[in-house]
């Protein structure tokens, strides 16, 4: 395996020095206002001449990234693409390893196709050459999954404060993720038991990323000179201050809406978000990591700023629960509706903004498509995940009853 991921790896770099790279920096479907790589750009030039980024509405990243972007990554080309494209390596390397530890396995022959899934999956590697800061959002995803799956509970928790600083709506995973440090990775899907643990269990690692959490945004304070960076970064999921198209559900809505209804629209749109949280950890108690899994899914199809790489988090995932696969009822038309909004995306776009022979409504339209096919997804394994126990038990009565 290691020759095939360094030759994947190698192919990644390759392509990062591209001319693809500048085509696809300022592509609305793989950067989002808060995590475009020009926008980063722009923050960090003025924070460098003394002028604080966040006194305007355009710069929206954490001060976390204004601090290590302005510091650590020089600002030439060069050293960008070389660290997305590791952050991408990174990311194949954690999902690999999250199915280690869900397999209970030192190394497989799936390996090699896990990471092959991520590292090609266009919904990945496109928001990487476009230097979305969505890629260091996912890596960190994958590497909080990865820690919970071997039982790292600081370095778990940590890495979740992080991504929670830059990506507010990622705090969600927090609950399966406390449960998944409380049991295992290991499929439990075929036998659905109750949780094994006490949930007062959780309490010293919620505190342990309280702490985490709150000194990091005692950090942030410190680097932005003020408090006035949360409303720029975290406020905007919540208040939608910028609606620049994207492939999200939001956008074209709040565009329509009302100014005297749009208050109450961003509260139901964002409770709508966090619903999803404690009925899914309750029913898939007994295998936290397919609640991660699947609230992945939902952030992907649902979050007020997705990118590319949201849904294509949740779609890698997949070939992590081969034993779910049987039982899935429309996989087909669920690749299609994908492949089908994954075409319409980039051409309603340019005919609404390339060549002005269309209008809003063309890409609003590609954007349903796009969430149809995610909610199509998303539904699908839900059903699977919970099909696999009948599944199960109606094979073992068929045998007996051999």
């Amino acid at each position: 395996m290691t020759f095939e991921f360094a030759l994947a790896v190698a192919t990644r770099t390759v392509l990062a020095f591209s001319p693809l790279e500048r085509l696809l920096q300022d592509d609305n479907q793989l950067s989002s206002p808060l995590t475009s790589y020009s926008r980063l750009q722009e923050g960090v030039y003025l924070f460098r001449h003394g002028i604080d980024p966040y006194a305007g509405g355009t710069f929206r990243h954490s001060p976390l990234s204004l601090s290590f972007f302005s510091t650590i990554v020089p600002a030439s080309r060069i050293p960008p693409a070389l660290l997305w494209t590791s952050l991408d390596a990174v990311g194949a390397w954690a999902l690999v390893n999250i199915w280690r530890s869900r397999s209970n396995i030192q190394r497989s022959k799936r390996d090699l196709r896990i990471a092959a899934i991520y590292l090609l999956n266009p919904y990945i590697f496109l928001p990487c050459l476009a230097l979305s800061t969505s890629t260091v959002e996912t890596t960190l995803q994958l590497l909080t999954l990865m820690f919970a799956s071997r039982g790292q509970s600081s370095l778990s928790l940590l890495t979740l404060a992080v991504l929670s600083h830059l990506s507010l709506p990622a705090i969600l995973l927090l609950l399966p993720v406390l449960l998944l440090l409380l049991s295992d990775p290991l499929s439990h899907l075929a036998s659905p038991k109750p949780f094994p643990q006490k949930l007062s269990k959780c309490v010293p690692l919620l505190v342990e990323f309280t702490v985490s959490f709150v000194t990091l945004a005692l950090a942030s304070t410190l680097v932005a000179g003020g408090w006035g960076w949360m409303r720029n970064t975290w406020g905007a999921g919540f208040l939608l201050p910028d609606l620049t198209p994207n492939p999200g559900l939001w956008w074209y809505f709040f565009t329509e809406m009302f100014d005297h209804f749009r208050p109450f629209f961003l509260a139901a749109f964002s409770l709508h978000l966090a619903i999803y949280v404690v009925p899914l950890c309750i029913k898939f108690q007994h295998d936290p990591l397919y609640a991660s899994f699947l609230l992945l899914g939902i952030l992907g199809t649902f979050k007020p700023y997705p990118t590319l790489s949201d849904p294509g988090l949740f779609l890698s995932f997949i070939s992590l629960f081969p034993e779910t696969y049987p039982y899935l009822r429309y996989p087909v038309v669920t690749a299609l509706l994908h492949l089908h909004a994954f075409l319409l995306l980039p051409l309603f776009h340019h005919l609404w903004i390339g060549t002005g022979t269309g209008n809003a409504n063309f890409f609003y339209a590609s954007t349903l498509v796009f969430g149809l096919a995610n909610g199509s997804a998303l539904l699908d394994y839900v059903w699977a995940g919970l099909r696999v126990a009948i599944g199960e038990e109606k094979e073992g009565w068929v045998v007996t009853q051999e």
